[in-house]
């Protein structure tokens, strides 16, 4: 493995990060603010707890989620279109460095960002509610799962995308909707039956609920069903880079 490349490829993609740090810490810590004061205090005053735990921390899981999955979507899919759309993604392809090192570098480096994002959030919620986390390895498991699984996601929406309308087009019309129907904020037995089993449906509940359930030590949905959904979405995608790298699609024209 040409270990040279990857660290190339990971370090430039970081230094856009560092460059705008402070932007990349204060976002995310007045995002969650905003998200305690409305939530937790608005609704919080109504729903005091969800499942035997107090709603401002039931909610946190989800908080760190939404954040997590949308950066790691962000970042993947800007980090490879950029180098698309200004033509040095070319000068990439035709250096000695295989696929499989191309995408550890970016996508490892989108999933770092996203990972920074989920501890800032974490950290921030101290400072609203009591939190103990009951198994702090299942947590770690599925944040590190979700990071790489979405940086994967946005690695491909960010070849497919021929625009940077495109680019934004399924983050903001499927995955946001989905995280937030995915019970980021609220328990999906507090629905009536029928729109429990549609929910089922959709695919962030899984992840949700198994990183709820490393929290407090509940979950919608078995644990193991989660771990299994997240594993399996990982394989597809990573399948999915695999094929589109054999084929160039979007990549050679």
């Amino acid at each position: 493995m040409n270990l040279q490349a990857v660290r190339s490829i990971y370090l430039y993609e970081m230094a856009r990060f560092f460059r705008s740090m402070i932007q990349s810490f204060v976002s995310p810590v007045i995002s969650t603010s905003l998200y305690f004061i409305v939530f937790g205090a608005a609704i919080g005053s109504r729903i005091q707890e969800v499942e035997g735990i107090s709603y401002g921390a039931f909610i946190v899981p989800g908080l760190i989620m939404l954040s997590v999955i949308t950066q790691a979507i962000s970042n993947g899919s800007f980090g490879i279109y950029f180098p698309k759309f200004v033509g040095t993604v070319f000068e990439i392809l035709s250096a000695p460095v295989n696929y499989f090192e191309i995408i550890l570098g970016y996508v490892g480096a989108a999933a770092t960002k996203a990972l920074f994002i989920g501890v800032v959030i974490l950290g921030t919620s101290f400072f609203f509610v009591d939190i103990t986390i009951a198994h702090p390895l299942a947590m770690v498991l599925f944040l590190v799962l979700t990071s790489v699984s979405f940086s994967l996601l946005g690695f491909i929406l960010g070849i497919w995308a021929k625009s940077f309308e495109q680019l934004q087009l399924v983050p903001l019309l499927i995955v946001t909707p989905l995280i937030f129907l995915g019970g980021s904020f609220y328990s999906i037995t507090m629905l009536p039956p029928f729109w429990q089993t549609v929910t089922l449906f959709n695919p962030v509940v899984y992840l949700i609920s198994g990183f709820r359930w490393a929290f407090f030590g509940v979950a919608d949905v078995p644990v193991l069903i989660s771990l299994v959904a997240i594993s399996g979405f990982l394989g597809v995608c990573l399948l999915f880079v695999a094929w589109i790298f054999r084929s160039g699609w979007r990549l050679r024209s």
